[in-house]
């Protein structure tokens, strides 16, 4: 106990001196918010979600919606604003140590979602297990997958990652890139864009 808050202190006096005294209380207050927030959703999901610390900041919310629905959030999980994490039916969903999800991430779960060590996730990502089944809806109205994202891998803006993907570890994606099936360990993957125009009148 005393080594953390030792390192409490250390690294408090360290952020004071790049940032100022104020701003750097004002940054604490918001991850002591947050890890207050991310408290109160494991009380109201208490049966679901299995955590140690984590933060989960304003507007950001965990959602489970069955019984059946498991939820592993690691250590020193940052979760930043107007995040929703939706996680329903026999899905699964692990999130391991040190993974930050930035603003306005949504992350829907029907059947298996893991994220590895120190993964990074930019603004505006999806990640989805499953996909609609409009052809046969005697199947039942969801396609089930999964998603596995290795470690240290890092996601840009406003990609989305559909079922049945497996990116390795230290992988790259490319900023408002579309991701399905596999990525190799130490890649960047990037979609090629490029314009077209088709004359309508």
């Amino acid at each position: 106990m005393i080594l953390i808050l030792r390192k409490i202190m250390t690294t408090i006096i360290a952020e004071s001196r790049g940032r100022g005294l104020y701003y750097t209380v004002i940054m604490n207050l918001s991850h002591l918010g947050g890890i207050l927030r991310a408290y109160v959703n494991k009380l109201i999901y208490f049966k679901n979600i299995k955590s140690t610390v984590f933060s989960l900041q304003a507007n950001s919310k965990i959602e489970a919606f069955s019984k059946h629905a498991k939820i592993h959030i690691g250590k020193f999980v940052f979760i930043r604003k107007n995040t929703s994490i939706r996680v329903d039916h026999y899905g699964e969903l692990h999130i391991d140590d040190k993974v930050f999800i930035n603003d306005n991430c949504n992350i829907n779960c029907a059947h298996k979602i893991s994220i590895g060590k120190y993964t990074k996730i930019a603004p505006n990502v999806c990640i989805n297990d499953h996909d609609h089944n409009f052809r046969n809806s005697i199947e039942g109205h969801l396609l089930k997958g999964e998603v596995l994202i290795g470690q240290n891998v890092w996601i840009g803006s406003n990609v989305v990652i559909l079922r049945d993907t497996v990116i390795g570890d230290n992988a790259v994606i490319a900023a408002g890139s579309v991701v399905k099936g596999n990525v190799p360990a130490n890649t960047v993957f990037l979609n090629k864009r490029e314009k077209s125009y088709i004359q309508y009148a």
